[in-house]
């Protein structure tokens, strides 16, 4: 177990408090993703079609540039072939008496170049249209339009894309730990939530719930969720804010000691939803945490100092937590003054990493 001596306190480094390892695959990564894969899903490539801005919108910076780069060529590629075409019924290449359709256009080549150029309105002057064909007239008009067209979608993809909420939300995030100490005299789980950015979100709501994870030997696979209550949901986050809820009677943890938590299976997934004061758009960020991340009798260091100009916040000890004086019980037994024996029911903060430690000795023999 190793610790490091901050500011004459003893701050834990490694030691996730009473829980080791994750016993099953997560329900929600930390980056607030899932690891669900979907199969044989009815009509699925029919549902991406239907929704093609949508689609267009999620998929990868370079599969959306092959997709415009292709859309692009092969709309170059198919007026080019209709120029020809036009050209060529048209005889423009025999010195028709009537004049050619379009100017210098002889073969597939110098039809393609003069589709670039027309949907490019690139205008080079020596290729151009005549008045000789009515269909030629009526292909440019069509290309035209759909030039801007296309244009239009690609542009209000790119500014979607670059807009996207999962951009603004990877500058607000939550701490990697959660931590369980008494605050007024209650036990409570809190965990920290701040803005990374300097235009600051004036405005969210913060929710938790607890997620269980069952399954019967050949039964199904069964996920429960259930709500937990947090102090003071709504956040004004111009500062790290600190989560809390309270270990009291209605809690899914009100029951739950240091030692019941090791053998826990759950997941706790907590969000936040905003609205970005840049761009008017809603955001969410979101996380989760398992017993390996939640830390017994320690609290988090404080970030924020007060100067005669500024409310200075130090990111650096953001996630960093040390040893505080906390009972060893689960809130239940706080509550009834019960203890089991050699145990006090309020221990020093040495006692309580001390006891922290012991309890997870015992779970590896």
């Amino acid at each position: 177990m190793s610790t490091e001596r901050r500011n004459g306190v003893n701050v834990d480094a490694s030691f996730a408090a009473v829980h080791i390892g994750d016993r099953r695959l997560r329900f929600m990564q930390k980056d607030g993703s899932f690891p669900v894969a979907f199969h044989k899903v009815p009509r699925e490539w029919s549902l991406y079609l239907l929704d093609i801005f949508t689609t267009l919108v999620e998929i990868r910076w370079r599969v959306m540039l092959l997709v415009f780069s292709l859309a692009y060529v092969l709309s170059w590629l198919f007026f080019g072939l209709c120029y020809w075409l036009i050209a060529y019924v048209h005889g423009d290449g025999d010195g028709d008496v009537d004049g050619p359709c379009v100017l210098n256009v002889h073969d597939f080549t110098s039809a393609f170049l003069f589709s670039t150029e027309t949907q490019a309105t690139i205008g080079y002057g020596f290729r151009g249209m005549t008045e000789n064909c009515g269909a030629a007239v009526a292909t440019v008009t069509a290309q035209d339009v759909f030039s801007c067209l296309l244009d239009t979608v690609v542009v209000g993809i790119v500014v979607a894309k670059m807009a996207s909420a999962r951009k603004r939300a990877q500058t607000v995030g939550f701490s990697r730990f959660a931590v369980v100490n008494r605050r007024d005299g209650v036990l409570c789980l809190s965990w920290r939530l701040g803005d990374f950015r300097g235009n600051h979100i004036l405005e969210g709501v913060a929710r938790a719930q607890l997620v269980r994870y069952s399954k019967q030997s050949q039964g199904p696979v069964v996920i429960s969720y259930q709500d937990v209550d947090i102090q003071n949901r709504d956040l004004v986050l111009a500062t790290p804010a600190l989560v809390v809820h309270k270990l009291e009677p209605g809690s899914p943890l009100y029951r739950i000691s240091p030692e019941q938590l090791v053998e826990e299976d759950f997941e706790l997934v907590v969000s936040f939803t905003y609205t970005g004061d840049s761009t008017g758009m809603l955001h969410q960020t979101r996380t989760s945490y398992t017993p390996a991340d939640i830390r017994w009798a320690q609290r988090f260091q404080e970030v924020l100092r007060v100067t005669k100009k500024h409310y200075k916040a130090d990111y650096a000890l953001f996630n960093e937590t040390t040893w505080v004086a906390t009972p060893v019980l689960s809130a239940e037994q706080c509550d009834r003054g019960t203890t089991r024996p050699g145990l006090s029911r309020s221990v020093s903060a040495k006692r309580a990493r001390r006891r922290t430690e012991e309890v997870v000795q015992q779970t590896h023999l």
